[in-house]
């Protein structure tokens, strides 16, 4: 059985940007961000952040629901594509 690929695709890539607008709009670093994740019982360091924004990590559901709990966000905002003004 061929091993599945790890590669992030557009919808993965649209939850990265907005976890880290977000993040930023909130004027969160990412240690606080990360922090606020671990405190609600999923343990992230900013590093997995760090590469979880960048696309460089897979963020599952898991991950999802408390980024967004963090966040103070309905776990679909993570998921919706980002609008442009």
């Amino acid at each position: 059985m061929a091993a599945r690929s790890l590669e992030i695709g557009p919808a993965g890539i649209r939850t990265a940007r907005t976890i880290e607008n977000l993040r930023t709009e909130r004027g969160l670093a990412q240690r606080e961000l990360a922090a606020r994740v671990t405190a609600l019982g999923r343990p992230m360091s900013n590093t997995m952040l760090s590469r979880i924004e960048r696309a460089q990590r897979r963020c599952d559901i898991d991950d999802l629901v408390a980024l967004a709990q963090a966040l103070r966000v309905p776990a679909h905002v993570l998921l919706q594509a980002l609008t442009t003004a």
